[in-house]
């Protein structure tokens, strides 16, 4: 039996940092979602170049700026931004809780 999830591993990453403030790690993200840091890295490099997130270095870490007013992707979705999805499913507080 094949597994399979609602959401992608891209927005399973951007929930990850807005429930966290921007301030993960690739490897805490890689944890939590369930994919390697490479995948998590891929995931961020998309995510900037789309204009969904802005990386700020702070010191030797990484700060992502999530842009909730960037449309979501997908024709089905069309007028829709990605702070619908983040006001729906990203509560600020951790997976734990």
């Amino acid at each position: 039996m094949s597994r399979w999830t609602f959401l992608t591993n891209h927005a399973q990453v951007l929930l990850c940092l807005q429930r966290n403030g921007g301030r993960m790690t690739a490897r805490e993200i890689a944890g939590v979602v369930g994919i390697t840091e490479r995948a998590v890295q891929r995931i961020l490099d998309d995510l900037e170049e789309a204009g969904y997130i802005t990386r700020h270095r702070d010191g030797r870490q990484n700060h992502y700026e999530i842009h909730p007013e960037r449309p979501m992707r997908h024709p089905a979705q069309q007028g829709r931004a990605i702070r619908d999805l983040l006001d729906l499913l990203g509560p600020s507080r951790s997976p734990e809780e």
